[in-house]
């Protein structure tokens, strides 16, 4: 795990500028590589950079160092992530006729000399795994960035001041010499929808997140502007696609071996590593699975680590201590007090370098930061609740959408426009033109995504700078959830839903979360639910394999209690997070929100509307009304703050 940053310039008179941008970009992403840093600078024409900083995970010898140049020493690489198949790889390269003899044991040599052998695309699709990188093939004078899969890596590119530039993180790329940091007002509405700012936009203009599966190529001609080009290599529609059309046929307990056989191949891959490994343990399914069959394969006790609060209901500590103990791992529990996660919310805005408001980053960080101080690597059940059907809102979304199906689209459009058009500020009239959002959907794509607009107050937060700075046209609809095509579903909400939760929410909300959290303490995440084989396999299973009308990931727990008492695990899942929505009404975090939900402080950018800001705040100080968006407004105001 690392950090990657670098540049090009067309311009001949660029040398000057190298040696500064390329340090303080490089400062930017520290906490990403502690263990070392590598720059390289192209030799013929010093235009090109790139730039590496290192967490020593595999290899930890200088053979292991980056930037990497190939043993040809046609193509450089900057790479941050792991590929766990590495080794099958390297030897399906030796039956292949490959002859050369690798300097060391790193994923990144194998990776580099696999694209030479049988060329990018087909190098990269035989990697398992989760990585960014930027590749430089000095004989086409072409750089390309590439991004796995599901999006478990970041990567970030965009031009300033006429060059092309990348970074792991934003805070790199503001670091760039002349970087102006535009908003980017399109994305505003899309924020305060969702709580992140969906792929491929991000908080500023002309730069962009690179999307999962993806490959971007630019050709580097001096005194040229850079032609791009974008493939993709891997699209998870198209996997959710081939899966409808060729569905599982054998049993739910065939289904559920086949499951846990690559799960454990997985999990085996993924536990190679040469510094401490360990796992987080929560009190649910998808935790307590990959424990299960980590522990089922390890010879020694495997590290387990659990945060604990002093809510009764948000504290699942001790329900994972019964588990690890059922299990015998070597565990250990951290109990945060309120003031611990307090001090965190400070940091939260230089964290993730753009606006982020899904409030478990609070309890992810502390696990993280517990975690790092035992542990290089751990272990995580992120994924089952996209995969396996196991959020508790898709059996919600599914009852409605099978009341209103039946009924002619040109009726309840109009009716569910009568019933968003109800006037009145009471919480009846609230649920009145809720329902009526939900009703007017065309489909069942159209039906999840109005799940996050029945609030009508939604866009008056919109202040004076977003209406007027969005670029012509724009109405404010610029996410995937907009344009994604699940029509093979047909009425299959379920399906539907999680296809989309896949395709944006996961890569752009938990997997950002995990990653940032996790980086800003210099611990590397893994997760097996997301392995390629694992997610392909998921995809063809049938809805009855995956939930019923009170529960889901029933091919999960099918395995689970192979290993775990099943009345050990059929209690109330909390869910990871903490109580924001009580904190704020108490002193200190309250005075902190309100110094920067103050009208003076929202006007200072425009952004928002501070009259509709001050009403969401004192609607819920004084009438105890909550909305997701106190927090997201929060945490865009906090951002603006630190980042002026």
């Amino acid at each position: 795990m690392c950090g990657i940053v670098g540049f090009f310039s067309s311009n001949s008179d660029f040398e000057e500028k190298i040696q500064l941008n390329i340090e303080k970009m490089m400062a930017g992403i520290v906490h990403r590589g502690p263990d070392a840093s590598g720059v390289w600078i192209e030799p013929n024409n010093r235009r090109l950079v790139l730039g590496h900083r290192r967490l020593s995970i595999i290899d930890l010898t200088e053979t292991g160092s980056q930037p990497m140049i190939s043993h040809s020493g046609r193509y450089v690489i900057s790479y941050n992530g792991e590929i766990y198949n590495a080794n099958y790889i390297f030897k399906d390269m030796r039956k292949a006729g490959y002859t050369g003899k690798m300097r060391g044991t790193s994923d990144t040599e194998v990776l580099l000399e696999a694209i030479e052998f049988y060329g990018l695309r087909d190098a990269v699709s035989m990697c398992k795994g989760m990585f960014a990188f930027a590749l430089y093939d000095r004989e086409e004078e072409s750089l390309t960035l590439v991004r796995d899969r599901i999006g478990e890596k970041p990567l970030y590119y965009g031009e300033v001041s006429g060059c092309f530039v990348f970074a792991s993180e934003l805070p790199a790329l503001r670091a760039f010499d002349g970087f102006e940091g535009r908003i980017n007002y399109d994305c505003i509405a899309d924020y305060l929808k969702y709580g992140y700012i969906p792929a491929p936009h991000t908080i500023y203009r002309d730069i962009y997140k690179l999307e999962p599966g993806s490959i971007l190529e630019i050709k580097c001609g001096l005194n040229k502007k850079p032609e791009y080009k974008h493939l993709v290599y891997w699209d998870i529609i198209d996997i959710a696609r081939h899966g409808a059309e060729n569905p599982f046929t054998g049993s739910k307990q065939e289904a559920a071996d086949r499951l846990e056989d690559l799960l454990k191949e997985s999990i085996k891959q993924q536990m190679i590593s040469d510094v401490p490994l360990g796992a987080f343990l929560s009190a649910g399914i998808d935790s307590s699975t990959i424990v299960a069959l980590m522990q089922s394969i390890s010879t020694e006790p495997v590290r387990t680590f659990t945060i604990g609060f002093e809510e009764a209901e948000y504290n699942e500590a001790d329900a994972a201590k019964e588990i690890a103990s059922v299990l015998g791992t070597d565990h250990t529990v951290l109990y945060a007090t309120k003031k611990d996660a307090l001090d965190v919310i400070p940091k939260l805005a230089g964290m993730f370098g753009e606006p982020f408001a899904d409030s478990s980053q609070i309890p992810t960080y502390l696990v993280s930061r517990l975690t790092k101080q035992h542990v290089t690597v751990a272990l995580s059940g992120d994924g089952g609740d996209e995969l396996f059907a196991g959020y508790r809102d898709y059996s919600g979304v599914y009852r409605i959408y099978n009341r209103i199906k039946n009924i002619p689209y040109p009726i309840r459009y109009a009716g569910g426009a009568l019933m968003q058009a109800v006037p009145g500020g009471s919480s009846r009239a609230d649920r009145i033109r809720a329902h009526g959002t939900l009703l007017a959907a065309s489909d069942p794509v159209d039906l999840y995504r109005r799940t996050y607009e029945t609030w009508r107050g939604l866009n008056s937060l919109l202040g004076e700078a977003t209406l007027k700075g969005r670029e012509p046209g724009n109405t404010g609809r610029t996410c995937i959830y907009d344009t994604i095509d699940c029509g093979f579903y047909g009425d299959d909400v379920i399906h539907t839903a999680m296809l989309m939760n896949m395709k944006m929410y996961h890569p752009d909300d938990i997997l950002c979360k995990v990653d940032r959290t996790a980086m800003a303490v210099s611990l590397e995440t893994r997760i097996p639910l997301l392995d390629r084989d694992v997610v392909e396999f998921a995809h063809t299973l049938p809805l009855e394999y995956l939930r019923n009308d009170k529960e889901g990931k029933l091919v999960l727990r099918s395995i689970l209690y192979k290993y775990i008492d099943r009345a050990l695990m059929d209690r109330p899942k909390h869910g990871f997070g903490v109580p924001v929505s009580e904190w704020l009404r108490q002193d200190g975090l309250k005075d902190w929100a309100g110094e920067l939900l103050n009208p003076d402080s929202i006007n200072e950018t425009n952004i928002l509307d501070s009259k509709s800001v001050l009403k969401l705040w004192n609607d819920y100080i004084s009438l105890g009304i909550w909305r997701p968006q106190i927090w997201y407004v929060l945490m865009l105001s906090s951002w603006l703050k630190e980042n002026k």
